[in-house]
C-alpha cells in the first residue's frame, strides 16, 4: 500500500470512526453511555463533595435530588471533537508520508481522558450556579448554562491544541483557525446535515451562541497575546544600551 493510500485509508476511517459514536450517541441511554458517565461522576463527586447514585435510564442523581447527570451532560460530542481535532491534525501533518496505524487508541485515548477532564469541570461549574439568580445580565438560567457549555468545551479543546501544538502558543494562535473548524463542524454542521434546522428558532439561538462564543474567545486570547507582546517590545526599548 503506498503513502497516498494508506493516508486516504485513514481518513476514511477516521471519519467513520466520528460518524459511528455520532449515530450511537444519538439514540445511547445513560445505561449505555456509564463507560463516560461513571468516571466523570466519579471525579466530580472528589471536587464537589457531593454525591451521586445511579438510577437507570435516568443518569446519575445528587443525593439530595437537585442535580442530574444525564446522558446528554456524557460529553460525547465534545470527544467526537477532540478525536476528530488529534486525527485530522496528524494527518495533515504527515500527509506526505502517512501516519502508523497506533496513533488511532493513542488519539483516542488522549481525547477520552481529556472528556472526562473537561465533563468534570463543566458539571463543577454548573453546580456551582445551582445558588445564581434565575436571571443575570437579562440571561436566564438555560442560557447562561449554554454559556458555560460551550466557553468550557472549547476553552478545553484550544487547551488541548495548544499542548499538542510543536511550535507551542504562538503556532497555536496562528492556526486557531483548525480547532474552530473542527469545532463548528460537529457543533453546527453535524446537526445541520441531521435536520435540527426544522426546531425553527430554539435551534438558530442555540447556533448563534455556538458560532459566537468560540470566535469571540479567540480574538480576545489573540488581544492579550498581542498586547503582551507589545509591553514586552516596549520593556525592551527603554532599557538603557550598555557600553
Amino acid at each position: 500500500m503506498t503513502s497516498k493510500t494508506r493516508w486516504s485509508a485513514q481518513l476514511v476511517v477516521v471519519m467513520l470512526c466520528a460518524l459511528t459514536l455520532k449515530f450511537f450517541y444519538s439514540t445511547a441511554s445513560p445505561d449505555e453511555l456509564r463507560w463516560i458517565l461513571a468516571p466523570t461522576t466519579k471525579l466530580v463527586e472528589l471536587l464537589s463533595g457531593r454525591t451521586f447514585n445511579f438510577e437507570a435510564h435516568a443518569g446519575y442523581m445528587s443525593s439530595d435530588h437537585s442535580f442530574l447527570i444525564a446522558a446528554s451532560c456524557a460529553g460525547v460530542n465534545f470527544l467526537l471533537t477532540a478525536f476528530l481535532m488529534l486525527m485530522l491534525k496528524r494527518l495533515w501533518q504527515c500527509r506526505f508520508e502517512g501516519i502508523g496505524w497506533g496513533f488511532f487508541p493513542i488519539a483516542a485515548a488522549i481525547a477520552y481522558l481529556t472528556t472526562i477532564i473537561t465533563n468534570t469541570v463543566r458539571i463543577c461549574v454548573a453546580l456551582q450556579m445551582q445558588g445564581w439568580p434565575s436571571d443575570v445580565a437579562g440571561l436566564d438560567h438555560n442560557e447562561i448554562h449554554r454559556i458555560e457549555g460551550i466557553l468550557v468545551y472549547f476553552g478545553f479543546l484550544l487547551l488541548l491544541y495548544w499542548l499538542t501544538e510543536p511550535e507551542g502558543l504562538e503556532g497555536w494562535l496562528k492556526r486557531s483557525s483548525f480547532p474552530l473548524g473542527i469545532y463548528y463542524s460537529t457543533t453546527v454542521g453535524m446537526p445541520l446535515l441531521n435536520g435540527a434546522y426544522r426546531q425553527g428558532s430554539k435551534f438558530w439561538v442555540h447556533t448563534a451562541f455556538v458560532v459566537i462564543l468560540p470566535f469571540t474567545l479567540i480574538v480576545g486570547l489573540s488581544l492579550m497575546k498581542w498586547f503582551q507582546s507589545a509591553v514586552k517590545l516596549k520593556h525592551a526599548k527603554s532599557r538603557p544600551v550598555q557600553s
